[in-house]
């Protein structure tokens, strides 16, 4: 099994239950594996593998249309990149919101999701 890996993208989007959130958005951490199985070793062309270019494209959309939860964000991305990439085996994503509008709290929160192709 191969997987490729895209980590720590870094984005200003407004996802939230909270009017602030929705006004003046939040800092998102986005991780995401997928794998799938090539169809022969070694890889040789970009045909052969999943696109990490596009994968980026994917997550860049969805996290500039606001959500009001990760796990809807989750879900909804994970579900995308199997239905993009027929290749694709399984999914693992999460989302992190860097400062979320907790008072006194020191840390991010977030989600993660995993997802296999039936």
């Amino acid at each position: 099994m191969l997987s490729i890996h895209l980590n720590n993208l870094l984005f200003h989007s407004f996802h939230g239950l909270y009017e602030e959130e929705t006004v003046l958005g939040n800092d998102f951490k986005v991780d995401v594996t997928v794998w799938h199985q090539p169809a022969r070793i070694p890889v040789k062309s970009l045909h052969e593998t999943i696109n990490y270019v596009t994968v980026y494209e994917l997550i860049k959309k969805r996290m500039e249309t606001p959500t009001l939860l990760l796990e809807t964000l989750a879900t909804t991305i994970a579900q995308e990149i199997l239905a993009t990439f027929q290749q694709a085996e399984k999914v693992k994503i999460s989302i992190d919101k860097l400062q979320p509008p907790i008072p006194d709290f020191h840390g991010s929160v977030g989600v993660e999701f995993e997802l296999k192709r039936n």
